[in-house]
Formats: C-alpha cells, structure tokens, sequence
C-alpha cells in the first residue's frame, strides 16, 4: 500500500508505537487519525502532524464508531485502521479479579472487532483497505505472570489471521505487530516485578524502529511483523519441539520467582 493521500486511524496513536507510527504514516503523505483517551498528547501528536486527534474509549464500540465517522468527515474512507491500542492489567489468576478479565477483553480483543465492524463494510465496497493489529509475541508463544495479557493477544493473533486468509482476495490486507520488548510505558508496567521478567522480553527496541517495520510490512503488504530475528527462533523452537519449549520457559518461571524473592 501506498501511504500518500492514505486516511489512517492509529488507535493508542498518543505515545509509543502507536504515536512513532502516527508520524511514519504522515511523513509519507497521510492523513492520520490519532486516537486515544489521553486527549493532550494525542493533540500534541496531530498538531506535529498536521493530524487530527479523538478521544477514544477502544473498548466502547461508540467511540470506534465516532472516530470513524469524524475520520472520514475530515479526510475521507478510511483506507488504514491501527488497532493498536492495549493494555496489560493483571496476572494470576487466582490474584486477578474477574472484572480485570472483562476489562482486557474489550480492550485487547472486542477493539479489533468493533474496528472492523466499523472499516471493512466501506473497505469491500471500494475493493481495498488495510487492517494492523497490534498483538504481542505473548500471543504467539505466552508471557510470563499474565494470563490475561497472554489469552488475549493470542486472540488477536487469531481474528487477524482469519481476516487475511477469508478477505484477502477481496482486496482487504492484513498485518500483525507482534512485537518482543519495545521502550514505552507498558513494558515497565508488565515487567515491573524482577529484572528476570524484563529481560525475558527479549532485545528492546525503541517505538521509531518498530515504525519503520510496520510501514515497511504494510507497503509491501506483509503479514507478520516482528521487531527481532530472535523471535522467529523462538516460535521455530516451540512449532518443533513443544514440550522442550515449555520445560524452557519452566526453566524462566523458577528464575523469576527466585528473583522476585530475592527483590531483585
């Protein structure tokens, strides 16, 4: 896909990738829709951008739907949607209030649903359009201490492989981030426990490089995105051997806990 001209919506579009990505869409000519509920940094974002900011609840499919409509009164159909909004709440499950549960899943998951609810009607109509969801490497292998975090990108790993193989020949692409430890806020918070658990995300990447990936994999219209050679090993291993790769990520369990003991 070519970006000029292009109406993008990036959700979580305020800070990290989500914003890195909002200003690699602009550079190359599009018209960027930043969405999120953190309303002064998503101006922040469309003002350097020359975009436009929304507030944006994800999780009420309300204000999916408003931001689409504002996104296309401003600058037209939108050609790309950016499901890349989420959130890491939780852990155990025997620790995590089942209202935790809920609140992830309407984030994690029912944002993507609502989303193409909203883009893709108009997306067939015209013969073409883009989806990226922003899933995680928790859901193609797992994480550590979040379930919920876990469960739900695995979901998203899922819906976004069902719309690229069932509307892929009705000119509708498909991409998924599934990034390994990126600089933004959320890895701090997800792995704030033990410096065992921060480094078991692997090579960390500031939220510019994965910019340059998505686009990358969106002009030349490529699925999977991934932010380190590493974790094509990793997903090598656990498709050839399963039951080596779960004694392994055991193996990383113990020296978490042992680390969390310790308070290190």
């Amino acid at each position: 896909m070519d970006f000029q001209a292009k109406t993008c919506v990036v959700t979580g579009g305020a800070s990290g990738i989500g914003a890195a990505c909002s200003r690699a869409f602009a550079k190359l000519g599009a018209n960027v829709v930043i969405a999120d509920v953190n309303d002064e940094d998503a101006q922040a974002v469309a003002d350097e951008i020359n975009g436009r900011a929304v507030h944006c609840d994800v999780g009420k499919q309300s204000d999916i739907e408003a931001t689409v409509a504002i996104a296309e009164d401003a600058f037209g159909p939108v050609d790309l949607f950016f499901s890349n909004a989420g959130i890491a709440t939780g852990g155990d499950p025997l620790e995590t209030d089942v209202q935790a549960w809920f609140d992830q899943w309407d984030i994690n998951v029912m944002a993507h649903v609502y989303a193409i609810q909203a883009v893709l009607p108009g997306m067939l109509d015209r013969g073409s359009g883009y989806l990226v969801h922003t899933s995680s490497m928790a859901g193609i292998l797992t994480t550590h201490g979040n379930v919920l975090y876990a469960a739900t990108k695995h979901a998203v790993v899922a819906i976004a492989e069902w719309m690229s193989i069932t509307y892929h020949d009705q000119g509708i692409r498909t991409s998924l981030l599934a990034p390994l430890g990126v600089n933004t806020p959320m890895l701090g918070n997800g792995n704030r426990r033990s410096s065992s658990a921060r480094t078991a995300v692997g090579p960390i990447k500031e939220p510019e490089e994965v910019a340059d990936m998505v686009v990358e994999a969106v002009q030349n219209e490529r699925f999977l995105v991934l932010t380190d050679e590493i974790a094509q090993t990793w997903m090598d291993r656990k498709n050839s051997d399963l039951e080596r790769w779960l004694n392994g990520m055991r193996r990383m369990q113990r020296k978490i806990d042992d680390a969390k003991q310790k308070g290190i």
